[in-house]
Formats: C-alpha cells, structure tokens, sequence
C-alpha cells in the first residue's frame, strides 16, 4: 500500500531498501512480491547497504530469533534458512551472488559463519531423532526374521512344510511378515545413513529430511504389518475355534499403530510440507508490483 502510494518507496524506506530489510527480518509476503515485477526488478533487487551487503549478504545472516521459533527442530530451521538463501540466490542477477561487501566477505561465507551453531543443533537434532529410530528399526528386523524362521504351529517333520500352510490366515501372515521385514530393514538403512552423513549445510535442504521422511515412512509400516503378523499367529494358534479372540486382538494390535501416528505425525506432516509443498515463496497476485 504504501509503495502503490509513493512508488519511490520500493528503494527505501526506513532508511534501507525495502526489499533488503525483507529478507533481513524474513518477511515472505514483502519479499514475495519481486514475482510481481518485470526484469527491472533487478535495479531494486541488486542494491547494496552503506556496509555493501546486498540481498544474499542479507540471506546469509541468521534469521530473527521470533522467526526462528516459529519451526520446530533445528534441522527444519536450517532447512528454512537454506530455502531463503537458495531462493534469494535465484531472485538476484548472477554477478551479485559472489560479491563482497566491505568486510571482503562473500554472501556464502557470511551464512557459514552466521548459521553454525544452528547447524550443528541440527546435526544434533537428526542425529537424536535417527538413533531411537534405528534402535526400534533393529528390534523389528530381528524380531521379523525370527518369526519367519519359527512359523505359527511349526513345521511337519517328515517335510519341513508348515502345518497351517494351507490356511488363508497363514498366508497374511507370511505376507504381512516379508513387508514388515523388508520395510524395517529399509528404514533400518536410511535412519543408517543419516547418521553417517556428511552434513553439509545444502544437505538440509532435500538431502537429510527427504530421508527422515522415508525412514519414519517405512517404520510406520513395519509397525503396521508386524501388527498384523502377530494377530495372525494368534488367531491361527489360538483363535481357530474361538473367532471372538479376533475382536480384543484388533482393537490392542491398532494401539501401538495409533500411538506412533499420533506421536510422530506432526513432526512428519511438518516435514513433508516443508520438503515437498508449495513452500513460502509464491506469487500473490497477478496484478503488477510497481
């Protein structure tokens, strides 16, 4: 409103440009509107402070702490502060992006400095997250390939093949274990490379969430088909002749599934919006900015 009221507004207001102060105090819908403007924008977007800092010196520079706390986990904050460097670096003409300002700092070396206790609470942060993870991916690995070794009611012993093979609970058994197993084994190996990663700072852009996301992915469904492996073997060990045994078997097996979905969903739902959705930095409006 107040650019549309006097245009000269756009180079400064408050005695800095307006599109640099954006980005300083993180302000997406202020920053969003470059994608309102033509290819003069980048008489705007390529200007300097007194100390010689343009956008991306402004990017590199560790987002206000009230910003900050709006995302939970260091690594989703980090990520968050790479999507503005990263965008930032895409808005501007190439020959500011290496830039120095008076300090004979480039924008890149300003984010290292100003992000790496951020970074290293991140590395931290995945690293906690990964090694619970792992522990219950180990259990069920194990777990899984025990029961696919001893099966429900044993095998005959003049053919080794197992007494209830020709049941058909006996096949959602068999097949509820192998999706299990291979699921657990996968989350297994993921949650196994996040803690042997590099962690470079780029990494927390796509690299370490999209393999949180398939780690907890595949878990979940370990969790789910052990759960239905189990209550197999006990309506096949036990429930033949009782199908009552079904009903309390269900409604305990669903107990942890539910558990892990209500703990670990918003961390999830938190992850995959900021990993694969639109993101924050979209075209408001079709109408001309200036």
């Amino acid at each position: 409103m107040i650019v549309e009221a006097f245009p000269s507004g756009v180079v400064y207001i408050s005695r800095q440009p307006i599109f640099l102060a954006a980005v300083l105090n993180r302000s997406e819908s202020v920053f969003n509107l470059t994608h309102q403007m033509g290819d003069h924008k980048y008489i705007y977007l390529d200007i300097e402070d007194k100390d010689g800092n343009n956008l991306l010196h402004a990017a590199g520079k560790l987002a206000p702490s009230h910003k900050l706390n709006e995302i939970s986990g260091a690594a989703l904050q980090m990520q968050r502060e790479m999507q503005w460097y990263k965008q930032v670096e895409k808005t501007i003409s190439p020959s500011s992006r290496e830039r120095m300002n008076n300090e004979r700092k480039s924008p890149n070396m300003i984010f290292t400095e100003e992000h790496k206790n951020l970074k290293q609470e991140g590395e931290k942060w995945m690293k906690d997250t990964s090694g619970s993870c792992t522990i219950a991916a180990a259990l069920i690995v194990t777990i899984m390939f025990a029961a696919a070794i001893t099966v429900p009611g044993g095998s005959k012993s003049e053919t080794g093949f197992p007494v209830f093979a020709t049941d058909k609970m006996f096949l959602v058994f068999a097949i509820s274990d192998a999706i299990s197993l291979f699921a657990s084994t996968t989350s297994l190996l993921m949650f196994l490379s996040i803690l042997t990663s590099r962690y470079a700072e780029e990494d927390f852009l796509h690299v370490l969430p999209k393999r949180l996301i398939f780690g907890l992915g595949t878990l979940f469904l370990s969790i789910t088909f052990m759960m239905v492996a189990f209550s197999a073997t006990l309506y096949l060990v036990f429930g033949r002749k009782n199908a009552w045994v079904l009903i309390p078997v269900a409604a305990l097996a669903c107990l942890p599934v539910t558990s892990f979905v209500l703990l670990q969903y918003p961390l999830l739902a938190d992850l995959i919006s900021s990993t694969f959705g639109p993101g924050i930095f979209v075209k408001q409006s079709n109408r001309p900015f200036y």
